[in-house]
């Protein structure tokens, strides 16, 4: 069963153009890594540092496998460099309603 990912941070108000920047840069080789589904990333309209990243991955360990390799890379450190704060990661299995 597939999971969503919501992760979201307070971006520097001095680095909010070089995230989406970086973003542009990353996201197309997480859409392409194995077991993900979609990624969008959502900036706050009225908190425009307030950035919010929805994940869609065939399961948690596919997520668990990128995020290592995202944190091999250096990718993950780089990102959160940009932050005022800790990342908040929430994890969501779909209802059957």
């Amino acid at each position: 069963m597939s999971i969503l990912v919501s992760r979201e941070g307070q971006v520097q108000s001095d680095k909010i153009a070089d995230m989406k920047s970086y973003l542009a840069q990353i996201v197309p080789d997480t859409r392409s890594y194995d077991g993900c589904q979609g990624i969008d990333v959502y900036f706050n309209m009225d908190n425009p540092g307030n950035m919010v990243v929805l994940q869609q991955w065939e399961s948690r360990g596919h997520f668990d496998k990128y995020l290592q390799w995202r944190k091999e890379t250096g990718v993950f450190a780089k990102s959160v460099s940009m932050l005022t704060g800790p990342l908040s990661t929430r994890y969501f299995e779909r209802a059957d309603v």
